[in-house]
């Protein structure tokens, strides 16, 4: 008997790692992360643009109309208070407010001198004008809070066409 050769078994190929999968997962990862970045910034931009343009279409200053102009006026100095504000209003030149300046001074006094609060409300806006030059008559009512004395006495406003009309003068009529 012979020994029987013994069969040399299969070679096996060097044991080599499994190629490592996740870098192209890492790769695809950042890419969608970047690109929603972008898309998300983007869209960011894009609403401050629409916020923008909203704010300023909102806070707008209209000079457009006389009538317009004297009710903005009435507002920011009779009512707010605030005569920054009402600059935005008023003429450069010939500006003479001396009228309704008592007038609110007066509202004021009367304010401290016997807490309460005073109202002030206008209506029958009546326009007028010529080219550039205009005036607007209204009613103005002032109020007692509790509704004890309401007065309402027409003034006149003198308005001029200045880039915009603005008010230049402002009378109680009769």
């Amino acid at each position: 008997m012979q020994p029987s050769n013994p069969v040399p078994p299969p070679a096996v190929p060097p044991l080599v790692p499994a190629p490592v999968t996740g870098k192209p997962r890492n790769r695809r990862l950042r890419l969608f992360l970047a690109m929603g970045a972008g898309i998300l910034a983007l869209l960011c931009l894009g609403g401050i643009g629409v916020f923008i343009s909203s704010y300023d279409e909102a806070t707008k200053i209209e000079r457009s109309k006389p009538d317009a102009v004297v009710d903005q006026f009435l507002r920011s100095y009779l009512v707010n208070r605030d005569d920054k504000e009402a600059e935005l209003f008023t003429c450069k030149n010939g500006l003479d407010l001396t009228r309704i300046e008592a007038f609110r001074t007066d509202l004021q006094s009367r304010e401290s001198r016997y807490s309460i609060s005073i109202q002030v409300v206008w209506e029958g806006l009546t326009v007028s004008t010529s080219g550039t030059r205009g005036t607007v008559a209204v009613d103005l009512t002032r109020t007692i809070a509790d509704d004890s004395e309401q007065v309402t006495k027409p003034w006149q406003f003198s308005v001029v066409d200045e880039d915009g009309w603005r008010v230049c003068d402002a009378a109680e009529v009769g």
